[in-house]
């Protein structure tokens, strides 16, 4: 049987994919056969397809690291979910497909409250932002929470669990359209990036988390407006540039840097991710969070879908439709 995906052929910063048939994909007895709905597109996958990220999969290979569909099958070992069930799923790469495989531990059941190109938004971004916030940060009522790059997809889920966790919110993003995008999206207050950063969150009151998927020379000017006992939570660098923060600010400051890497968490401990992603459906199906899906492309068209995530021509969360 063949299936059709989008296929990097080679690494390359110019984005090397092609739209083509694929075999039929096997799965083993831990994982789930999903009838592809909609795809999530990251930034992690620009990266991967750019060979830009942590690892480099074997080419030629689909990116593509959540989606939503319907189980056409499931291993032996997979007891929560059957052939039928609406589900999503997230992967390290493999999503950008007619038939995507995913383990059955990082696959869960769609609440009714929850369309199939919402759900297909959510894993990478908002259980990243929860991970952080709530197991990295250790977040608390009253506190000050600075996002960087805030109307992009992570920053966007950052920016309400905020709001949920009970803090004030200052976002940073590059225009006036996403700063009121931004507010928009719940933010208390806004910034933008440049020189004057670190003088804008100051002038704010400073920050006792700082939620930084962007990194580069903003970084190290919004650790300066950290508070007593702050954390810097490190989720990504989408700015290109890995930031060199002098070891004497932590010192200076009792502040902490925190990394913070979602995949290796729902990896190393399933269970407790899982209660997190069910703790997200529920807050979704109550209305406490939303998804702010701004753009669909058809999936052969992902490539344009990378290229308008990598010149920064989208705000929120962008999706593939199968």
């Amino acid at each position: 049987m063949i299936t059709k995906s989008i296929l990097v052929n080679q690494f390359s910063a110019s984005l090397d994919l092609t739209f083509t048939e694929t075999d039929f994909p096997r799965f083993a007895q831990d994982e789930v056969l999903i009838k592809t709905a909609f795809c999530g597109v990251n930034f992690p996958d620009l990266l991967i397809a750019q060979g830009k990220y942590q690892f480099r999969p074997d080419l030629p290979f689909s990116p593509g690291q959540e989606v939503s569909g319907e189980v056409v099958a499931v291993g032996t070992w997979v007891d929560h979910v059957q052939v039928g069930d609406r589900v999503m799923a997230s992967m390290g790469w493999g999503g950008f497909t007619e038939l995507a495989v995913a383990k059955g531990s990082n696959t869960y059941l769609i609440p009714p409250e929850v369309s199939l190109k919402d759900a297909s938004a959510i894993l990478e971004s908002y259980a990243t932002a929860l991970y952080a916030l709530k197991d990295r940060a250790m977040m608390k009522p009253g506190e000050t929470l600075l996002v960087l790059g805030a109307s992009g997809g992570t920053g966007t889920a950052a920016v309400q669990l905020g709001r949920v966790f009970g803090s004030k919110v200052i976002a940073v993003a590059s225009t006036e359209e996403k700063r009121a995008f931004c507010l928009q999206n719940g933010a208390h207050e806004v910034a933008s990036p440049g020189e004057e950063l670190k003088e804008q969150i100051k002038e704010l009151g400073g920050a006792d988390v700082i939620f930084d998927p962007v990194g580069g020379a903003q970084s190290e000017a919004v650790f300066r407006t950290l508070k007593p006992g702050g954390r810097h939570l490190v989720v990504g660098f989408a700015s290109g540039e890995v930031p060199s923060i002098p070891f004497n600010l932590p010192l200076l400051k009792s502040a902490s840097i925190v990394g913070v890497f979602w995949g290796a968490f729902w990896r190393n401990a399933p269970e407790d991710n899982r209660r997190n992603v069910l703790m997200l459906l529920r807050w979704f199906a109550e209305g406490k969070l939303s998804i702010n899906v701004t753009k669909t492309y058809p999936l052969a068209d992902a490539k344009k879908a990378l290229e308008d995530l990598m010149n920064r021509r989208v705000s929120g969360k962008i999706v593939l439709e199968v």
